[in-house]
């Protein structure tokens, strides 16, 4: 093992499992910034500049620019299973490899998309409202103020990118309601199809046959705006559209759009662009629209879970040379 004593820069105040590693671990010396707010860009580059190593989150921009300023540091370790806020190519050509925390929130992130899906179809969210603002009233057998939701039972759930979290929103629905499942995803899904039924189909079919269409892809150019004004018009007048993934998977002036004009019929969402979304943005007042503040992976289990193997990532580099969860390049 290497004996000389290794600066870690933690950039949040994550749970304490992980961090408590770390602190624990002879050789190293942590230095935790435990301020509400992120570290603004200046701070996170200055901080880097005197640290060996890096364990920080999708708040924080590790660009290029970050990378040139601090080509010295030795690991990056990323408290999340999305990657996007950093140059994970860019890291790589300066040798500084890039750890995540995959699968620690997959059964936490398909609650809250399977969640949704059921508070959209159902306007729970409009629906506590009423209540709210007073105005329950006596029972009205076409709705309070007009407003019913819809079944699911029976339904076709569509999954744009069948990965993990992917694969457990589509065994929740499956279950639960019977719901026939159609996937869109870079490769194929033996367990999905083998255990599901469920059947691969170009995006425009899924689009076209899904009463629900879920996203759980990563943010990339390609998946950038992947549904636009164009998306939501193949989709059923009926159909409901979540996103628990990155907010910049949809564009929200269409899906906006497409719900006043009513080319589809409701949205749940986990993820906006930009966040946090304004308290007086119009999604919030439809009745038919469930917006939650990206709390995917927002269970006590999940996020401790998420911070040791983060910490890990960062002392088994040290250890071993191995980064047990690296980021492929």
């Amino acid at each position: 093992m290497n004996t000389d004593i290794k600066r870690i820069l933690v950039t949040r105040d994550f749970p304490d499992k992980g961090i408590e590693r770390l602190k624990e671990r002879a050789g190293f010396k942590v230095t935790l910034w435990d301020l509400e707010r992120p570290m603004a860009p200046e701070e996170l580059v200055e901080g880097a500049k005197s640290h060996d190593a890096l364990l920080c989150t999708l708040s924080d921009r590790i660009d290029k620019a970050f990378l040139d300023a601090c080509a010295h540091l030795e690991i990056i370790s990323q408290y999340a299973v999305g990657y996007d806020n950093i140059d994970v190519a860019y890291a790589d050509s300066l040798g500084i490899p890039v750890g995540y925390t995959p699968d620690a929130m997959t059964e936490a992130t398909a609650d809250i998309s399977f969640g949704l899906m059921i508070a959209t179809a159902r306007q729970m969210f409009f629906m506590h409202k009423i209540i709210i603002d007073g105005q329950w009233g006596h029972f009205r057998p076409k709705g309070n103020m007009g407003v019913l939701g819809q079944a699911l039972k029976g339904r076709t759930l569509g999954i744009y990118g069948m990965g993990r979290i992917g694969l457990c929103m589509a065994q929740r629905c499956h279950g639960a309601y019977g719901m026939s499942v159609l996937y869109w995803s870079r490769s194929s899904n033996a367990e999905a199809e083998k255990t599901l039924g469920a059947v691969r189909v170009e995006f425009d079919e899924l689009l076209a046959q899904s009463d629900v269409v879920s996203a759980h892809c990563a943010l990339t150019p390609d998946t950038r705006h992947v549904f636009n004004r164009a998306a939501f018009k193949r989709m059923k007048p009926t159909g409901i559209f979540i996103n628990t993934a990155r907010g910049p998977i949809h564009d929200e002036a269409a899906l906006l759009e497409a719900l006043e004009t009513g080319e589809i019929w409701g949205a749940g969402l986990d993820v906006t662009d930009p966040e946090p979304m304004a308290k007086d943005h119009p999604l919030l007042s439809m009745p038919n629209v469930c917006v939650l503040p990206h709390i995917g992976s927002a269970t006590k289990e999940a996020r401790e879970l998420m911070s040791v193997m983060a910490a890990e990532n960062i002392i088994q580099f040290y250890d071993t040379g191995e980064i047990p969860h690296q980021v492929s390049v």
